[in-house]
């Protein structure tokens, strides 16, 4: 089984930019835009150097991250979708130079799985596993 519905692939292959957020070791948030692709079931983001990145220096000392991917379908009516992966984070040598890895842990998506059971105003929420 595969971590996300085929909507969700869909969607997020048609995506270019995602916003991922981190925090420090005590706590303090950090958010930043940033480019990212699938791998299999994993989210992988990078960068020119992340070594000089807040989220660079957040995941050093807190791995864990989560990223969102949205926009809006139309304003008329309105029709926001979107997908948020929470998930253990790790720095890995990449084509070009570093990049982050997100294995997801929980997903939750928006205005794209139709039919699917939602828990609060259309947001679903599912714990799942990844290779």
């Amino acid at each position: 089984m595969t971590v996300f519905t085929a909507a969700e692939t869909a969607y997020l292959t048609s995506q270019p930019l995602a916003r991922i957020a981190t925090a420090s070791g005590s706590g303090l948030p950090d958010v930043a835009a940033v480019g990212f692709h699938l791998d299999g079931d994993h989210v992988v983001t990078g960068g020119f150097d992340i070594t000089k990145t807040v989220r660079f220096r957040n995941l050093q000392v807190n791995p864990r991250a989560t990223i969102v991917i949205d926009d809006l379908a139309s304003v008329d009516p309105w029709r926001p979708r979107g997908v948020k992966v929470r998930g253990a984070a790790s720095i890995e040598e990449g084509r070009g130079g570093l990049r982050i890895r997100i294995v997801p842990e929980v997903v939750w998506s928006w205005g794209l799985n139709e039919g699917a059971e939602a828990r609060f105003r259309g947001v679903e929420r599912r714990e799942v596993s990844s290779t």
